[in-house]
């Protein structure tokens, strides 16, 4: 979010309100706020495993030799450019290892779909290098909070989207004086380094002054030690921030629409195609509700949201 990258864990596609006081879920695909919600912004091991061990397999018809995912399958690893420290979307245990979320959860599904089981190779990427290696083949696909824009979209292709978020506010818990992105006129607010939102910043705070870091890690830091005001990115990867530290907290409503795509190599329709009949299949069978469920929803209640129409966003 991430960076528009990954959290860049989750979009996880559609249009996002997660924030206190927003309209509970529904067909406007909005997700309900976390008032109330209860959390640590880690997936529950049990159903999260239990989400991939029922994923579906793609038929054999379904994969035509020579193509993107008849290599895939040979492989045995589908190459996944990812994070692992996106609470909700993608974050690693550091005892077992393992990396869950919704993000990396959709990618092991992906991966069984294709081969049948499994099995990634992550490659950790941001906001720098998600389009190099996807146009170098490092890796087939980039599942990182990865937002649609045009311009990405002239170098790589989007499946979905899948998931939507806007950008949000976070700040000190102690922070009364910050509700709204208005409020950033005149204060120091950081976000990461090539994410779209700083430009999003300049339009609704010109006078802001914008501070830019490579990492998550290094804005959620600069804002708890008071080197900046506030730190905006996309709600949905703030919001993971905030479960993991009770020293900030996101404020407001998001301000922007930040559709999230699977990054695809631009010069492989096929393997788009193949995504995006995907995705269709596991929303249209519950895969999708019920991933969000043993991810996101681990932090905020209610019914998982409606996921955005697949090709509604220009670029996907």
């Amino acid at each position: 979010m991430t960076p528009r990258s990954s959290l860049t864990v989750p979009a996880l596609l559609l249009t996002t309100a997660l924030a206190a006081g927003l309209t509970a879920c529904g067909s406007s695909g909005t997700l309900p706020p976390p008032a109330g919600s209860s959390g640590s912004g880690t997936a529950s091991a049990e159903s999260y495993q239990q989400v991939i061990d029922a994923a579906p397999v793609a038929a054999a018809s379904d994969i035509p030799a020579g193509s993107p995912m008849a290599a895939i399958k040979a492989r045995g690893t589908l190459n996944v450019g990812g994070t692992d420290a996106a609470a909700l979307f993608a974050l690693k245990d550091p005892v077992s290892g393992k990396v869950t979320g919704f993000d990396a959860g959709l990618a092991d599904m992906l991966a069984k779909y294709i081969i049948g089981k499994p099995t990634t190779n992550r490659v950790q990427v941001d906001v720098t290098t998600r389009e190099v290696l996807l146009q170098n083949g490092t890796v087939d696909t980039v599942l990182a909070t990865y937002t649609i824009t045009p311009a990405r979209a002239q170098k790589v292709a989007f499946a979905g989207p899948y998931y939507s978020s806007g950008d949000a506010i976070l700040v000190k818990a102690s922070d009364t004086g910050i509700t709204k992105a208005a409020d950033l006129n005149g204060k120091s607010v950081c976000t990461e380094t090539s994410s779209t939102a700083a430009n999003d910043i300049k339009q609704f705070a010109p006078s802001a002054k914008v501070v830019l870091f490579q990492t998550n890690a290094e804005c959620q830091q600069a804002v708890e030690q008071g080197r900046t005001d506030a730190y905006v990115l996309d709600q949905a990867l703030l919001l993971g921030d905030a479960a993991r530290d009770k020293a900030v907290k996101v404020v407001g409503e998001p301000f922007t629409n930040e559709p999230y795509g699977i990054g695809v190599p631009l010069d492989s329709p096929a393997m788009k195609e193949f995504v995006n009949n995907w995705l269709k299949l596991i929303e249209s069978d519950g895969e999708w509700a019920k991933l969000w469920k043993a991810t996101i929803g681990t932090t905020l209640t209610g019914d998982a949201p409606t996921p955005p129409a697949i090709g509604s966003v220009a670029g996907s």
